[in-house]
């Protein structure tokens, strides 16, 4: 499994494990999985070499009865030396809308983090500025400041950003070292980011990345995937890891069998036939 660095001195593998669906099938705040079923999940996706887990605060099923970040803990805790954990802060939406936080927040927002995954210190922490995706124009440099001096704390080793434009990368760079960039996978106009991205070797980590970073029809995936002996998904994953050196993908799923094709997709090398296909 190819690997990458993080802010110059984390190595991990560019298959990663995203916890969003642990609480529950359905995301955040839908009807609560098995709290033991994603404890499992978590201990096979590290035995089977996952040394990289992006999670969050606010990852929690319905009511907030099952947490990521607490299965995370009670799963894995004392954490294998290697392993790297990320997290986000940033807007969540209520019933009411989308609540955005104040750099005032930012400390009691990664304080929350290192308590649920029993830790003093937090690998990764992305600032989130939009819901799905960047929004344009409006400034994260106040709240980047913020996180930035509870870094200079010693609360945080690394930053990222989330759901950002090339803008807002310039943005936050001029104020800290940027890590990774997390945005949604599909977003149309992210060629620019990972460009800057791969020029700099900044991580770049798309959410919800089964289909390659971009939208493909089943019947090119499948073509590929009939080549390889492979799922459609398996795919999807192999053609973001081929997009770019930095490219990090983080499949989530709290499903053993899903978990276990997942990580199979680390050993498929796509062609040039095939990546020509699903261009």
């Amino acid at each position: 499994m190819s690997s990458i660095r993080l802010g110059g001195d984390l190595d991990v593998n560019r298959l990663g494990f995203g916890a969003m669906r642990l609480p529950s099938k359905d995301g955040m705040g839908g009807p609560a999985r098995a709290p033991e079923a994603g404890r499992a999940v978590l201990r096979r996706a590290v035995e089977l070499g996952v040394d990289h887990i992006d999670t969050a605060d606010f990852y929690v099923s319905h009511g907030g009865a099952v947490r990521a970040n607490s299965l995370i803990c009670e799963a894995l805790y004392p954490y294998p030396s290697n392993l790297v954990i990320a997290t986000k802060v940033g807007p969540i939406i209520r019933p009411d809308g989308l609540h955005q936080y104040t750099p005032a927040e930012m400390r009691g927002l990664v304080e929350a983090n290192l308590t649920g995954l029993g830790v003093e210190r937090l690998d990764l922490v992305y600032l989130r500025i939009g819901a799905m995706a960047p929004p344009h124009g409006e400034s994260l440099a106040e709240r980047f400041e913020a996180l930035a001096a509870l870094r200079e704390e010693g609360l945080i080793r690394h930053l990222g950003l989330s759901n950002v434009d090339t803008a807002h990368l310039v943005e936050a760079r001029a104020i800290a070292p940027v890590a990774a960039v997390q945005n949604h996978a599909a977003q149309s106009d992210d060629a620019d980011v990972l460009a800057a991205c791969q020029e700099s070797a900044i991580a770049f980590v798309p959410f919800f990345p089964v289909g390659g970073g971009r939208e493909l029809d089943d019947e090119r995936l499948a073509k590929v995937a009939a080549r390889h002996g492979a799922t459609v998904p398996q795919i999807g994953l192999a053609r973001l890891l081929a997009t770019s050196p930095v490219a990090l993908a983080i499949p989530g799923t709290g499903s053993l069998p899903h978990l276990e094709d997942n990580m199979a997709a680390a050993a498929i090398t796509l062609t040039d036939d095939d990546l020509a296909d699903l261009s």
